[in-house]
């Protein structure tokens, strides 16, 4: 009789020890994430990429869209439009000048060129049709050197870099809303946003700092000086010494792009002239840690599984550097932050801006001073090379997995 109870509580979900039936209580569920009106809930509160995990977590929306690498061309002002099966550039048309992202919009239907005409004039957005791969007309827009969503969808945030200011736009038209200017945030470019919506971390390059922007309330919340580390890395060609060190001088740092943790309670940030990713607590906005990565650290993206990110090491401190130098991806694993892969370009190369392929077996980031596009196998990080227009900065690989994007070249929820 005792070992049916057992058997029928065990089959109820009840807690069996050897001896007596656990009487203690069962932990509660986590309270689910609280986000700001209009924004999709979180799925999973320790990974808010599980819905991207893979070809399973395209939208329907978007599984007609053509599969294409879409690579915009800083210096030769078009899009280098690549079939990611054969490796072979398939299209190219001109856009606006300086072309430097090409971005998701927030509902997945639309690619925009992020055109800021290297802030000698008033700059466009260019859509691109990803069911067509074609691009339409041009919208003038003030300065838009990269481009990214609300969380609710709400509007559409152009960062005016050299005017140090943030323009919300409505996400269809791009007709004005409001701005925010951020004075104290020189160079400001990448970001990304808090797990519930209601922040957003923006990267000001030439401080060598980022600021907080309260999204609810419209404003700048403060600005966050990024330490230095002590030694960094040597910049010195490939073949001489690629992992030797030197002590860090530079005062500041260049921060580049930035993206959250799984758990949304850490932001991890590139500096070019760090070697490495900084660690911030967005909530408390502190710093709490540093990796190491390779020189000249500038990109970033998760893992499809949300285990681990890759950074993009540029490979030079000189930021209109053209020479080869080490250029190579840094594979970190999220929950220990240690590094656990380090992939070298053969000969050299500048690995730039990017995206992991759907299924999550490619990394392709722009070759930014050597007009090539890379394609990393994720899997043992051997590399292929595909040749482009001039400059390839911000690519985008698209269909992507997700339900919305808040912008840049993916980065999708």
């Amino acid at each position: 009789m005792r070992a049916a109870i057992i058997v029928a509580l065990a089959a109820a979900g009840a807690v069996v020890a050897a001896d007596k039936v656990s009487d203690k209580p069962a932990a509660p569920a986590a309270a689910a994430i609280v986000t700001v009106p209009g924004m999709p809930p979180v799925v999973n509160r320790n990974n808010l990429y599980s819905e991207t995990n893979g070809p399973a977590f395209i939208a329907a929306a978007v599984k007609g869209d053509l599969e294409r690498v879409y690579v915009p061309n800083l210096r030769s002002n078009d899009v280098s439009v690549i079939d990611p099966v054969t490796l072979k550039v398939v299209d190219k048309f001109k856009v606006g000048k300086a072309p430097q992202h090409v971005i998701p919009s927030w509902d997945l239907r639309t690619l925009w060129v992020a055109n800021n005409a290297e802030r000698t004039n008033i700059g466009s957005l260019t859509p691109i049709d990803p069911r067509t791969g074609k691009p339409g007309k041009e919208i003038s827009v003030d300065d838009p050197y990269n481009l990214y969503f609300t969380p609710d969808g709400k509007s559409a945030i152009v960062v005016a870099e050299a005017k140090h200011r943030l323009d919300f736009r409505d996400p269809q038209t791009m007709a004005m809303q409001y701005s925010i200017e951020a004075p104290k945030c020189g160079g400001i470019n990448h970001a990304d946003f808090s797990i519930d919506g209601r922040y957003a971390l923006f990267t000001c390059e030439f401080e060598g700092s980022v600021a907080k922007i309260d999204l609810v309330e419209r404003k700048v919340l403060g600005y966050l000086k990024l330490n230095m580390p002590s030694t960094r890395f040597k910049d010195v060609p490939p073949s001489d010494a690629p992992f030797a060190s030197e002590i860090c001088s530079s005062k500041k740092g260049m921060p580049q792009d930035i993206r959250i943790s799984p758990d949304g309670k850490r932001f991890y940030i590139a500096d070019m002239e760090a070697d490495g990713v900084h660690i911030v607590d967005g909530d408390a906005f502190k710093e709490i840690g540093f990796i190491s990565t390779g020189l000249g650290a500038h990109g970033i993206y998760p893992s499809r599984d949300g285990k681990q990110f890759y950074v993009a090491n540029r490979g030079t401190h000189s930021i209109h550097g053209r020479r080869k130098v080490r250029g190579s991806v840094t594979v970190v694993d999220f929950a220990s932050e240690k590094v656990v892969a380090q992939w070298q370009i053969p000969g050299g190369g500048s690995p730039d801006m990017g995206n992991v392929s759907a299924d999550g077996k490619s990394l392709w980031l722009s070759g930014r001073f050597d007009d090539v596009v890379y394609r990393f196998d994720t899997t043992d990080g051997s590399v292929k090379q595909i040749k482009v227009g001039q400059e390839p900065h911000g690519l985008v690989v698209w269909p992507q997995p997700g339900r919305y994007s808040v912008g840049h070249t993916g980065n999708l929820r």
